[in-house]
């Protein structure tokens, strides 16, 4: 599997965006799909998890209530909607694949990465 994560870009403070990440081949569905973020200088962190059917997910406490994760496995592809962003929330953002059930709160064991896409937040 490889993942094409798109979707990021500049945004005022409580803006949205809505990232996207691509799979390629035919086990997307085979996966759970995370979201994790890096800022510069901090460790890369976990931000929303969704189950392989998409009928579960799971959020970092700094983002519940704002960001929604969902999947379209006919599509292959898991979406990250941000809303009420905030300055904290600059980070490039990566999608991850894992054989594993969710939620897995640290990037280890990842069975594929996206390439990451950044988001800035102005205040």
């Amino acid at each position: 599997v490889q993942l094409q994560a798109s979707g990021g870009g500049l945004v005022q403070a409580g803006g949205s965006l809505r990232l996207s990440c691509a799979a390629t081949g035919r086990t997307f569905s085979t996966y759970a799909m995370s979201w994790f973020r890096q800022a510069p200088g901090k460790e890369r962190e976990f931000v929303a998890a969704v189950s392989r059917s998409g009928g579960s997910t799971y959020y970092a406490t700094s983002v519940k209530g704002r960001f929604t994760i969902s999947r379209d496995n006919a599509k292959n592809t898991v979406y990250l909607q941000m809303d009420s962003l905030k300055s904290e929330d600059t980070a490039v953002y990566y999608c991850a694949a894992d054989s594993r059930p969710p939620p897995q709160g640290t990037p280890y064991g990842y069975d594929h990465w996206g390439q990451g896409t950044q988001v800035t937040v102005s205040s």
